[in-house]
């Protein structure tokens, strides 16, 4: 029974960010399954070019995500690094075009509030994302760093689930993949590494910030809104 349990342990070891990146990239997919017809395939007016470009920038994250953890996983660490510096300028991108887009869309008072949202995700993806590269040559630190990032990006997928009933739920369930790693940590090495103890309240903090502000639309944030747009 101590030998099922140490193999059990050793898999959930080996093969949990790998096994992330493919179910966040299912995420994605399904999520965006229900949007993409309408609203990039066959809109009925065509969108600016930009809301490609995002696109395209955004799933070459998903599978570079994909990628790097498959090569972390079979430790090729000289690809893995080599590919990284395209992952710098790929996740460079990601939220300069996250914020030019939620920009971009903004149509209406409503939307306007919104932006909060996009910029919580954004925010919380480059913090995260430029952590991880500051840290690039402590492993410990830089998997867990990336997850975060790419988890934060889940947000926009997980709300287009015909399930869940907008953003609060979206963002419980962000919080829910992020912990998925904090409790990978609490029974693979009996407790929870420091960068998800720092790492997930701050999260949460951020995340009912920008629910205060889209749901709310308190009268400050409303006239920074119509100043700025």
């Amino acid at each position: 029974m101590g030998r099922v349990v140490q193999r059990s342990l050793r898999s959930l070891d080996q093969f949990f960010y790998f096994g992330m990146a493919l179910l966040l990239a299912t995420i994605v997919v399904y999520g965006f399954s229900h949007t993409v017809g309408d609203s990039l395939i066959h809109p009925d007016v065509p969108p600016p070019a930009i809301f490609y470009f995002h696109a395209a920038v955004f799933s070459s994250w998903v599978v570079l995500f994909i990628v790097q953890s498959g090569l972390a996983r079979s430790r090729n660490v000289a690809l893995h690094r080599r590919l990284g510096w395209f992952g710098v300028v790929l996740g460079g991108a990601v939220p300069i075009l996250g914020l030019a887009i939620a920009v971009t869309s903004q149509q209406g008072a409503e939307s306007h509030v919104f932006f909060a949202v996009s910029v919580n995700d954004m925010l919380l993806f480059a913090t995260a994302f430029w952590l991880a590269v500051y840290w690039r040559r402590q492993p410990e630190f830089h998997r867990r760093l990336m997850l975060i990032a790419t988890c934060g990006l889940m947000g926009a997928a997980l709300a287009r689930f015909p399930i869940i009933p907008g953003i609060p739920w979206a963002y419980a369930g962000v919080d829910g993949l992020i912990l998925l790693g904090a409790l990978r940590d609490l029974v693979v090495q009996g407790r929870v590494h420091v960068v998800y103890r720092y790492a997930l309240p701050c999260v949460i903090v951020g995340q009912a910030l920008a629910l205060y502000l889209f749901l709310g639309a308190p009268q400050a944030w409303v006239a920074i809104l119509h100043f700025i747009f």
